[in-house]
């Protein structure tokens, strides 16, 4: 069971790759626009960190750490609200707002600091 919690913990790492990963590439690279591949990581990520918060597979004795999951998840949302409004201002005007944009990627970096840090 621990095993298997492993590899929903790497799928859940490979959400967050592909979001961030993808977010670089247009922030430093790019047209600065919101790709369907963020909505594909942030989407991916949530799932496996859904999945990660669910009590099974945890060492005996072991206990999740409810308010971290709780900040974690209201940061998703934010960064899927983001996205999806993102994506709708720049199919109405061709761009993403530049707060929009670098939240996207700040949130992103912020949810990956506290996974590590708290």
């Amino acid at each position: 069971m621990e095993t298997l919690r492993h590899i929903v913990l790497f799928v859940h790492l490979i959400g967050f790759a592909t979001l961030f990963g993808a977010w670089a590439v247009e922030a430093f690279g790019g047209k600065k626009q919101i790709t369907r591949l963020m909505h594909i990581g942030v989407t991916i990520a949530a799932v496996a960190g859904l999945a990660l918060a669910a009590p099974w597979g945890l060492a005996e004795g072991h206990e999740l750490n409810y308010p971290k999951i709780g900040t974690k998840l209201v940061i998703l949302l934010i960064i899927g609200a983001l996205l999806g409004i993102g994506q709708s201002r720049q199919r109405k005007t061709g761009e993403v707002p530049p707060v929009m944009f670098w939240g996207i990627g700040i949130l992103t970096l912020v949810n990956a600091g506290i996974a590590v840090l708290w």
